[in-house]
């Protein structure tokens, strides 16, 4: 068999695995598209009935663009992004030890949207210092086949690829589970020593509400999750 040419492989690339990468990136809008719908359902629904027991206890959706939503649930803020690019992952990981992908290696190609948390007053009192956490992120291949890394439930409901489709009632579910997450995780004071220092700058150019940074595990170490606290 003669050997294939430059020209040739550049051509079978560009009509097989980047073809699929396309096929891939557009799935994933059409995901994101799905979790826009069921934001906004899931802050209407729970913003009356919230709106009922405390007027206070405001759940609002904001659509940020082609590419993030924002939830607001309470003293909270869930954002959603979705990333413009496709990823592979290494032969170590997980997915690629799955039957499902080694019948087709390209179903471990996967779009990703990333699952964040922040308070809401660091938005409100523009405290641009303040830490947000990455709760969750979310990989669909070009089948829509998706699992979920993430944290409590969001790691170790959602991560049987072979099977999982994200469709609605998914997208629903992980939703949910988000919300759940961020209030339950609550904020906790830092450690005294963390935050006794303060530059004269830091009090003169602005509040010092605006200045100090704020997160809701700030200045903890946490054994079992050195990266990220439960």
């Amino acid at each position: 068999m003669p050997k294939e040419t430059s020209k040739q492989s550049i051509l079978r690339l560009l009509m097989t695995k980047s073809s699929m990468k396309q096929d891939v990136y557009e799935r994933t809008v059409e995901v994101f598209k799905t979790f826009k719908q069921v934001a906004k359902e899931v802050a209407s629904e729970l913003g009356k009935e919230a709106g009922k027991a405390d007027k206070r206890l405001q759940i609002t959706y904001t659509d940020k663009g082609e590419f993030e939503l924002e939830l607001k649930v309470a003293g909270d803020i869930l954002i959603f992004h979705m990333h413009t690019n496709v990823f592979e992952f290494d032969n170590s990981h997980q997915i690629r030890k799955s039957s499902y992908v080694k019948q087709d290696e390209f179903r471990s190609y996967c779009g990703q949207i990333s699952i964040y948390n922040f308070l809401s007053d660091s938005f409100k009192y523009n405290r641009v210092n303040d830490m947000g956490y990455l709760i969750g992120r979310i990989f669909v291949n070009q089948e829509k086949h998706y699992f979920l890394e993430g944290k409590k439930q969001l790691g170790f409901l959602y991560n049987d690829f072979s099977n999982n489709l994200l469709e609605k009632e998914a997208a629903r579910a992980i939703v949910e589970a988000s919300i759940l997450y961020c209030l339950e995780f609550d904020l906790y004071t830092p450690p005294f020593e963390a935050v006794r220092e303060l530059r004269v700058s830091e009090i003169q150019e602005t509040s010092l509400n605006m200045k100090v940074q704020t997160g809701k595990r700030l200045g903890f170490k946490f054994q079992s999750e050195p990266d990220m606290p439960d």
